[in-house]
């Protein structure tokens, strides 16, 4: 039962993305000179500002390249894919060939020319997935190899992974790093003679020695310079998804790798489970023992619930793991998605609305689940 109610909701996430999500974007997440803005208020007007994340650009050529893959509007899909690529592979770099912060919204360059890696692997994620169609794709491929090289000149780290920014900070993170070893895997389907599958395992051995060498075996936030835990609250308190967000890319990490599928992907999915309220949201933060540090919740925690959770199913095809897909699901078309084509982006422990706009940048993270769902269950 709980494969067929799944494979309803893969149809009814087509037909969300169709006539609902990409609609919205494409004729109000762009601008006159060919820019994604940051976010839109509740009433689908720009949301005020003067300039725009380069991670926006990257994670909405993402979005429309999903689009093309799927088949809607081939061709207003193309022209967004186009101008993302042409943002990335030009604007949007600095002097040193690396993505910058932030964009004029008049189109006029960069505002922010300061590196942040968490910004360059979504810029290498959205060129690779371009490159896999609609294209051009020598022209992504060349832009993401030129990062890539600027990348291991400027920012490699000794004692592991890179340089979150530069100048370096005092703080290691782990999320820039999650979403690199992502861009990889992407590189290495759309590339594979690139040599991007060595630094995907790069990556992994990061996630096995240091990532994850706290109490229990979870995965941390931040850490020292040498990735050594911090005291106190940076080492005691993770984020539930963020470990299920894990859980998903160690399933794409073994399918690239030809590798059975980590052991930790298990833990990581156990104690998040183990963390969900009630009527089984994914919370913000949490004590490593399980107890609620922040209750709230938010779309991109429900979005990668969906993708653990069909990590899950495709590789053992048990019913338990389509019903818990199914339940992530009813959570954010129920509480979080909109008609319109948007999403309420963070919702209190009280079921409050907490945002008063719709960030652009959640998009990837819906419509990538949506498209794992469609994929997984052949919709």
């Amino acid at each position: 039962m709980s494969v067929a109610a799944l494979q309803r909701r893969a149809r009814e996430a087509r037909g969300w993305l169709f006539d609902s999500c990409f609609p919205l974007w494409a004729d109000h997440g762009v601008n006159q000179a060919g820019l994604f803005p940051e976010a839109l208020t509740l009433s689908l007007d720009d949301k005020p500002g003067d300039t725009t994340r380069v991670r926006v650009q990257a994670r909405q050529t993402y979005v429309f390249t999903e689009a093309w893959r799927m088949g809607w509007k081939r061709d207003t899909a193309a022209k967004l894919v186009n101008a993302g690529i042409a943002t990335l592979a030009g604007p949007a770099l600095n002097s040193e060939g690396l993505p910058g912060r932030a964009l004029s919204l008049e189109g006029t360059g960069l505002t922010d020319t300061t590196f942040d890696l968490y910004d360059t692997a979504f810029a290498l994620f959205a060129l690779a997935e371009a490159a896999r169609g609609p294209g051009p794709a020598d022209a992504a491929i060349a832009a993401a190899r030129s990062i890539l090289t600027n990348l291991d000149r400027l920012a490699r780290d000794p004692h592991g992974g890179y340089a979150e920014a530069l100048p370096r900070a005092d703080e290691r993170e782990q999320n820039p790093h999650m979403h690199l070893l992502e861009a990889c895997l992407s590189l290495h389907g759309a590339d594979p003679d690139g040599g991007h599958l060595r630094r995907a395992g790069e990556l992994f051995e990061l996630f096995e020695t240091k990532l994850t060498a706290g109490d229990g075996g979870l995965l941390g936030e931040v850490f020292a310079p040498d990735w050594a835990m911090l005291p106190g609250d940076p080492s005691r308190i993770v984020e539930p998804g963020h470990q299920l967000e894990w859980v998903w890319l160690l399933h794409e990490w073994a399918k690239a790798a030809g590798q059975p599928v980590p052991e930790a992907a298990q833990r990581l999915y156990t104690y998040s489970l183990s963390t969900l309220d009630v009527e089984g949201r994914v919370i913000l933060k949490a004590a490593r023992g399980g107890a609620p540090i922040d209750a709230s919740r938010r779309t991109w925690g429900q979005a990668e619930a969906l993708k653990a959770h069909l990590a899950m199913y495709e590789i053992r095809r048990e019913e338990r793991f389509a019903a818990a897909a199914c339940r992530s699901f009813d959570i954010l078309m129920d509480e979080h998605l909109t008609e319109d084509g948007g999403w309420m982006e963070h919702i209190g422990p009280n079921g409050a609305p907490l945002s008063t706009f719709t960030p652009a940048s959640t998009g990837y993270h819906v419509v990538l689940a949506f498209a794992e769902l469609m994929r997984v269950m052949s919709a």
